[in-house]
């Protein structure tokens, strides 16, 4: 195993013993709302400080792009940075519901290089190296070899935080469910990526997702010989918001029924944000 992926390896599991211990006391936890549906607790700020405390142990000089803003300034200029979402589903932990994962990437000059995520109620750890496989407890995983989208078991997530998009992505998973052989809406996109590297859905496929929701899990989905994209099939998936993430000959299928989405998603957007500024000017 690469050193960093060992390290990331470690990170990953000390923020999921954090999460595991958490899970016990539910009821003892603080929790802040972040904003409609977005919740945070304490667990995510525990988890999140043991990683970043263990790759900068490691690498002091790397930066760190974190979802709840872990030593955001720090390295900022440099090569390495490790994109991290300490615990994807927080809103499953939160409800007890075991469905939920930490997941851990480093990206140089701006590829994913390493990816881990660790599913610490299955105990289950998928790592990948860039250019050398990806691995499921030390399995070589390949993604699943249906061919034909009606076949399909396909995984998905709501854009719920401000309901910009759910009109549009309502009209995306209709298609999609008439389709397919089913639809699955599980509430944690990185483990969501890492169950399509692992062949256990076909195709994934979500919009509104942020960096540290997708880079270890895309890192994941290639290794193991599937393709991600955004609705078009090509583009910024990392950055821009949008996936789909599927076995090869499933992808292109998964494109055609979702790219003609794309218009109504980028007016969306945009009529989002001008609300967004006229009440921030307000």
């Amino acid at each position: 195993m690469h050193p960093m992926l060992t390290t990331a390896v470690k990170a990953a599991r000390r923020a999921g013993n954090i999460i595991t211990r958490g899970a016990r006391d539910l009821d003892l936890l603080t929790v802040t709302t972040k904003g409609p549906k977005d919740f945070v607790s304490e667990v995510d700020r525990a988890a999140e400080a043991a990683i970043v405390e263990t790759l900068h142990a490691a690498y002091p000089d790397h930066a760190i792009l974190a979802e709840e803003g872990t030593a955001r300034d720090k390295n900022r200029d440099a090569e390495n940075v490790w994109i991290i979402d300490p615990l994807d589903g927080t809103t499953n932990f939160l409800h007890g519901f075991p469905q939920y994962c930490v997941s851990i990437a480093l990206a140089h000059k701006g590829v994913v290089t390493q990816g881990v995520i660790y599913d610490p109620v299955r105990n289950d750890l998928f790592t990948a190296t860039r250019g050398r496989g990806a691995f499921l407890n030390d399995r070589r995983m390949r993604v699943s070899r249906r061919t034909q989208l009606r076949d399909c078991l396909i995984g998905t997530g709501f854009p719920f935080r401000d309901g910009s998009f759910l009109d549009t992505y309502l009209q995306m998973m209709g298609a999609m469910i008439q389709q397919t052989a089913g639809l699955r809406r599980p509430g944690a996109a990185a483990l969501d990526l890492a169950y399509v590297a692992a062949g256990f859905y076909d195709g994934f496929f979500e919009i509104g997702l942020n960096p540290w929701d997708v880079a270890a899990g895309s890192l994941l989905v290639l290794e193991a010989g599937g393709l991600i994209g955004d609705l078009s099939g090509e583009g910024d998936y990392l950055h821009g918001g949008q996936v789909i993430a599927a076995t090869p000959k499933v992808f292109a299928q998964m494109v055609n029924v979702l790219a003609p989405f794309r218009g109504d998603l980028v007016r969306n957007q945009s009529s989002a944000s001008v609300a967004a500024h006229s009440t921030t000017k307000a």
